[in-house]
């Protein structure tokens, strides 16, 4: 068996480690080697190791650090001091968190990105939550599409939220959950149109009047707008002249583009027009045969008396 010579590569991490320069406010990657209540142990492949003690974890008086952290977790860290009396490097992910935490909600608000969001605790005017182990803040007119006057209702429920307000230099972190469930509804609205048929007919009570037309809920939260040269055959002034809101109606949809929906009771009318004048018309044409054949059977009788 060959002999194995060591070589300047074999050394070459702990060669690395003896030239690398840490200082205090250096923000590093390390792994976790073990996890107890009161601290981490993390392996910064330095010649001494990292210690994170619990108080500098997370800001959020909830979080317990035994849960969030497991030996081989990859996390990034503050560097608080060189050596806490005992050999080891004193970090802190609570540090690091809100360095970071800020340059990636900034990034989120930029970006319009959604993220999820436990809220914790009831507070005047809104609810606090935690995000990228930042406290932040919701207002009561951003936790919902409706009027909130209970916010506690909202304690320990998920929600997802976009960044509206991430200012370091002020410590201010706002959050929304009502542009996500705008935008949500919208999304299903927009979904519910398109299952529309163009040339359906459909009932609907008229919702408000004005001077281009009448807009009509048709059901299923969806209204459509009779333009008013859509409303009757015969030309009228202003919808007001044959309408007037909470009255039902029936319309067929002429279309559905640019999600907005297209109303015609004109069209309706016209319908009711053409089978009346067909009507009239196979009714004539009925007549008229029965004219012929009643007087072509005189002409034979005639025929037969001489």
């Amino acid at each position: 068996m060959q002999e194995h010579i060591e070589t300047m590569e074999d050394y070459k991490e702990e060669l690395e480690a003896s030239f690398r320069r840490i200082s205090e406010g250096d923000i590093l990657t390390a792994t976790v080697i073990s996890v107890t209540e009161e601290e981490a142990a993390l392996d910064l492949k330095y010649y001494a190791p990292g210690i994170i003690k619990a108080a500098d974890f997370s800001d959020d008086p909830d979080c317990s650090m035994i849960e969030q952290l497991h030996p081989g977790d990859v996390i990034e860290a503050t560097v608080i001091r060189l050596d806490d009396g005992e050999g080891n490097i004193l970090l802190s992910k609570k540090e690091a968190s809100q360095m970071l935490g800020w340059d990636r909600l900034k990034a989120a608000m930029e970006n319009e990105t959604i993220l999820t969001v436990h809220v914790k605790e009831a507070v005047n005017a809104g609810v606090i939550a935690y995000a990228e182990g930042l406290r932040a803040f919701i207002p009561a007119s951003q936790l919902s599409l409706d009027y909130v006057e209970d916010t506690s209702a909202f304690v320990g429920k998920d929600l997802q939220v976009r960044v509206i307000t991430a200012d370091p230099q002020k410590d201010k972190l706002v959050l929304s959950a009502k542009t996500v469930l705008r935008e949500q509804e919208e999304e299903e609205r927009n979904h519910r149109i398109s299952m529309l048929v163009p040339g359906t007919v459909v009932e609907g009570t008229v919702e408000s009047l004005t001077n281009y037309g009448a807009f009509v809920n048709i059901g299923n939260g969806l209204t459509g707008l009779v333009h008013i040269s859509q409303i009757s055959s015969r030309r009228i002034r202003k919808p007001s002249e044959v309408l007037k809101t909470g009255q039902t109606v029936r319309a067929k949809i002429l279309n559905t583009n640019d999600n907005r929906i297209a109303l015609s009771m004109r069209a309706l009318e016209e319908i009711t027009e053409e089978n009346s004048e067909e009507a009239s018309a196979q009714a004539e044409e009925y007549s008229s045969h029965e004219s012929a054949s009643t007087s072509l059977g005189d002409l034979i009788a005639k025929l037969n008396l001489k």
